[in-house]
């Protein structure tokens, strides 16, 4: 295995792009010398993007796809008929070998097509699902599936369990993380049908440390390491997260402005304050891996800045050298036996 993890960049996807995630790319490679980064899309636009940037020039590579899948556009058909697009080509990269990972901000629903017909499932697994870490009080957990099973099954939610369990392990370093379900209540007979089928599934499930249901007010609390759920419901968190915190912030920095003595007292907590918030940025954390592929797809935002644009391709690094893809699929094929 090489020491370079390759990752393979959609420099056209993103509200943001091609100028945010270039720069993310090229503070990426000056961070980390065990990096390649392969720059997918238009050769020319993101070329003299490069110019104005300083790097190391073998640790990126711009490799040439015309085309660009729209987030309005049918993922399905997009993925079919754009052979050149710049999602396309980079997945194709992944499924050849050519690239360790693939990181976008581009289509979400081009993303989770591509990831399962290009990049393909690990065998037995039945269900990729997106998983991104959330701030808690207690550092981060796992919410597992935030988008791309809306109509999950119990046998989905038990696989999910069991890799966002490996993923915490070896990618945090939570030894024997918690597992919980999001539910209405604390108790097993609470919850919709969903719920109440899948608790005694993963409360016979020897490979996890299941502690039962979480409700969502605990969620921030880090009650759990890894918070399983469909995706409805984890969409819906995810973006009450994001919701919350702008507005928080957005008040406290208006509660600040309103007198002199409150612009002196900014002015003395600033540092613990700005370490405090840095801690709640979700960009922190880089985007929600696609688990249970055959290579690492990394979905981030669709507004990223070059900060989390950085830590997802960071984030790819960990990923390939602690094995988890080779982790999964020695823990789903186990379930085989």
């Amino acid at each position: 295995m090489s020491d370079i993890t390759r990752v393979a960049v959609d420099a056209m996807g993103g509200d943001n792009a091609p100028g945010e995630i270039i720069k993310g790319a090229v503070d990426a490679v000056n961070k980390r010398k065990d990096l390649k980064v392969l720059l997918v899309g238009r050769q020319a636009l993101i070329e003299n993007e490069l110019k104005a940037c300083t790097y190391e020039k073998e640790q990126i590579e711009v490799v040439n796809a015309e085309e660009v899948i729209e987030t309005a556009e049918p993922p399905v058909n997009a993925i079919r008929k754009k052979k050149d697009s710049s999602i396309v080509v980079a997945m194709n990269m992944v499924k050849r070998g050519d690239a360790d990972a693939f990181v976008s901000a581009g289509s979400t629903g081009a993303v989770l097509v591509g990831g399962q017909v290009l990049v393909g499932r690990i065998k037995g697994v039945e269900r990729p699902p997106l998983a991104p870490l959330i701030p808690t009080e207690k550092g981060a957990s796992l919410l597992i599936d935030c988008g791309a099973n809306v109509d999950a099954r119990p046998s989905h939610l038990v696989q999910f369990a069991k890799m966002g369990a490996i993923y915490m392990e070896n990618i945090v370093g939570i030894h024997n993380p918690k597992v919980a379900i999001v539910n209405i209540g604390a108790e097993e007979e609470k919850g919709n049908a969903l719920v109440k089928e899948t608790f005694p599934m993963l409360k016979a499930c020897k490979d996890i440390n299941f502690i039962g249901s979480i409700e969502a007010r605990e969620i921030p609390k880090g009650m759990a390491d890894v918070i399983v759920c469909e995706a409805f419901v984890g969409n819906v968190i995810l973006k009450l997260y994001e919701g919350v915190g702008s507005v928080l912030i957005k008040k406290m920095k208006q509660s600040m402005m309103t007198s002199l003595k409150t612009k002196i007292g900014a002015l003395l907590i600033k540092p613990a304050l700005k370490e405090t918030l840095k801690g709640f940025d979700l960009s922190e954390h880089g985007g929600a891996p696609l688990l249970g592929l055959n290579g690492l797809v990394v979905k981030t935002h669709g507004s990223s800045k070059a900060k989390e644009v950085s830590n997802s391709i960071i984030q790819c690094i960990a990923f390939k050298q602690q094995g988890i893809n080779e982790k999964i699929r020695g823990c789903i094929q186990k379930e085989e036996l």
